[in-house]
């Protein structure tokens, strides 16, 4: 027999924020809000899914969704008011929107809810954060907002490969390399970008050839302009870190596991979806750099982690809870900051995404037994 909403209530609760949806129930990865809720109950948690339509933070109780394992279904019912509430509004456009807006402002003024992260991350925002303290700099990668041609002719006379990206991109849609093609002395520069899976080169003769052919494409996005890093390779294809990065039940940055992304053949990023696949960094490491210096490596790489978190959180000035970050490793060693990402999507590794999932529980268990006792 189920609990009763006043047994309900005098658990511990926790609201995955998302919006309403025409064509289903709501927004996001279901799957996931299943996993989240499941975690919930081995840890004592009553986590449902609220939409910013039904969010209330006055009264005891409200409308939300719970998941209804015997019938697969979700169904809106009344469930106690959150005591903390988690953002995963799956979309930026969905997050801009006004009536949005005001529901995470209302969180985050609230005194009887506590609200972990908040929005996404912008690209250029991020970097001019982390180049600007002492802490972050040394891994982050010379980078420039995009605004005139003039940006895009200094930043290439310096290195010889680029990385355009849109401000507000996600898993690498947009991003476009500029390089110097051996063998083509009659072209100068090379503009590649990836279409699905598949590559697009043109080739430019002068930094304002570049700049016309990356603004037809652009498609009104703002982009910024970075550094190109000598990733280190493994059967010819170049791998970056992805790292998972949480708060613990004591409300402290920690590291909750790292996966590799191999490049696809001839792509110009690692992500996924645009044909890289999944590697293990160990072992990607040790072919490169020995097993001794690879773990002492990965050893660097998490403590890079936490220190661009924290620099991430002490900058934006919200609360956050967690974070995935892409970390590159040279040839030389040197480890480069490239992207973090506010709203970390599902990490295949199976030890990782426990791990994950535990933590989003004990993290909002620590935000409420510390808001008891402020």
């Amino acid at each position: 027999m189920g609990l009763t909403l006043h047994e309900k209530r005098q658990r511990p609760t926790l609201a995955i924020l998302t919006v309403k949806d025409s064509d289903r129930v709501f927004r996001g990865n279901l799957n996931n809000f299943v996993d989240l809720i499941r975690t919930g109950e081995q840890h004592g948690v009553d986590v449902y899914v609220a939409t910013t339509k039904d969010l209330k933070l006055s009264g005891a109780e409200m409308y939300g969704y719970r998941y209804h394992s015997g019938s697969k279904r979700w169904i809106r019912e009344l469930v106690p008011t959150p005591q903390v509430v988690y953002n995963r509004i799956p979309y930026r456009k969905m997050e801009m929107r006004p009536e949005v807006q005001q529901t995470l402002q209302t969180c985050k003024r609230s005194t009887s809810v506590e609200l972990f992260n908040p929005s996404f991350f912008n690209k250029w925002t991020l970097f001019s954060w982390l180049s600007s303290a002492a802490e972050s700099k040394p891994y982050i990668p010379e980078t420039v907002q995009l605004n005139g041609v003039s940006d895009l002719s200094q930043l290439i006379q310096k290195h010889p490969v680029l990385y355009l990206k849109p401000v507000k991109g996600k898993a690498g849609k947009g991003i476009m390399r500029v390089d110097r093609p051996a063998g083509r002395p009659d072209k100068a520069y090379r503009l590649s970008r990836q279409e699905d899976k598949k590559m697009v080169h043109s080739f430019h003769l002068t930094a304002d050839d570049i700049w016309k052919e990356w603004n037809r494409q652009r498609i009104g996005q703002d982009y910024i302009a970075q550094q190109g890093i000598d990733l280190t390779r493994h059967n010819d294809r170049a791998y970056d870190l992805r790292a998972l990065i949480q708060k613990n039940s004591k409300g402290n940055w920690s590291v909750s596991g790292i996966g590799a992304r191999v490049a696809g053949k001839a792509s110009i990023t690692t992500h996924v979806p645009r044909g890289g696949s999944i590697g293990e960094p160990q072992m990607l490491l040790t072919h490169a750099f020995g097993a001794k210096e690879a773990k002492n490596m990965l050893k660097k790489v998490r403590t890079a982690a936490v220190t661009l978190a924290k620099q991430i959180e002490k900058s934006s000035g919200a609360q956050l809870g967690e974070m995935s970050m892409d970390i590159g490793v040279d040839s030389k060693g040197h480890i480069w900051f490239f992207e973090a990402n506010s709203k970390p999507m599902k990490f295949d590794e199976p030890t990782i995404r426990r791990k994950s999932l535990d933590r989003i529980i004990e993290y909002s268990l620590y935000l409420i037994h510390n808001r008891k006792r402020r």
